[in-house]
């Protein structure tokens, strides 16, 4: 019991005196600098190339390529309503997809604005938007079923909200996949945290006491 004290004590310690120094440092440098003023950076790590370092860009690459998908599907639903209501309304896939392009939420927005821009420089629509099944691929449906309206005239509303429905459905599905796997994430805390304050909170004590009474 004594020896698991005395590591909690010293990795505890460690976390506290790391950043104290760190800031001793930075302001040991910025005393030696006549006139300079501390700012603050974030510190960044640089990888001086082979497989370690294409290991780890590579897994930042997927990291935040994840990110970035996770965030576009979750703003999907919201522009796949709003390119609904713009074609229900009476506008045509070019207007609908203006209108989505102006007013829908910032990350699929821009994709469509790419879209809008390309086709006012004078590209055609159903080229310009094939493109944006190459750019964002989330987006594809979307982009085939403003294409299909486009050149044969199909309705794109019904069309549309399937596919809002559907992609709902995904997202409460994963929420619900992320749900079941947080009992698990919160066993690191709970075992290396939680349990030992506990126990330096309640058993120590009382062990130390009954120690000293001997």
């Amino acid at each position: 019991m004594t020896f698991v004290v005395v590591v909690c004590g010293i990795g505890w310690a460690a976390l506290a005196v790391v950043p104290i120094v760190m800031a001793g440092e930075r302001a040991a440098v910025i005393a030696r600098v006549p006139g300079a003023t501390p700012v603050r950076t974030r510190r960044r790590f640089r990888w001086q190339g082979g497989p370690v370092g294409r290991v780890v860009a590579g897994l930042a690459r997927r990291r935040r390529q994840r990110a970035t998908d996770q965030r576009m599907l979750g703003e999907l639903p919201g522009l796949l309503d709003l390119l609904g209501v713009a074609i229900g309304a009476g506008a045509t896939p070019r207007a609908a997809l203006d209108t989505a392009a102006r007013w829908g939420p910032e990350l699929t927005g821009a994709y469509l604005r790419q879209v809008s821009v390309q086709t006012d420089l004078g590209g055609s629509f159903a080229e310009s938007i094939g493109r944006l099944r190459e750019t964002a691929p989330l987006l594809g449906p979307v982009a085939e079923i403003l294409l299909t309206s486009t050149q044969l005239g199909a309705p794109a509303g019904a069309a549309l909200a399937r596919l809002s429905d559907e992609t709902r459905s995904t997202l409460h599905r994963a929420a619900e996949a992320r749900a079941r796997t947080l009992p698990v994430k919160l066993l690191f805390p709970l075992v290396f945290l939680v349990l030992p304050a506990f126990g330096l909170l309640t058993v120590v004590p009382a062990i130390l006491s009954a120690l000293q009474r001997l």
